[in-house]
Order: structure tokens, then sequence, then C-alpha cells
């Protein structure tokens, strides 16, 4: 299936744009996700461990299962601020 991520900070930087389309197995873990995210935009290796997936402005473990029933999913890096 196909799934559209959306893309902050550094990985919107590293990628150029704000969301990507990626294929993944249905229905997909969030670790499928990140996955396939790495095929399609390699230059975010190094960024990928440190990142975490968002579905419906809710972090979600790498183990959990995307079951279609959501409405956006992001890809957030790590963030600091003061």
């Amino acid at each position: 299936m196909q799934l559209e991520v959306l893309l902050f900070a550094a990985a919107k930087e590293a990628a150029g744009e704000s969301s990507i389309v990626v294929d993944v197995p249905k229905p997909p873990t969030a670790a499928d996700v990140i996955a396939a995210i790495g095929e399609r935009l390699p230059q975010l290796a190094g960024l990928l461990p440190s990142c975490r997936l968002a579905v419906d402005c809710g972090y979600v473990a790498p183990q959990a299962i995307l079951d279609g029933d959501f409405q956006e999913v992001a890809l957030i890096p790590p963030v600091s601020g003061g």
C-alpha cells in the first residue's frame, strides 16, 4: 500500500520536500514505514535511528500496526530547544 508521510525539521531539510509517499506492506508497522522511508531517502540513513513516527499527533512504538484508520503519519526527528 502507499502511504504519505509528512517530514519535519532536519528530515525535511535533508529530503528537500515536506512529504513523501512510500510503499509499505498492508498493514504496516511503524518500523516498516521507517524502513520504507530509508529506502526512498537514503540520505536520511544517519538520522532515522533517532526519529520517531507519529500517527494522528501521537508517537507510536516501532511494533505498532497502522491499521489504516488514521489521518496523518509524520516522521519526527530529534528536537532540542531551550
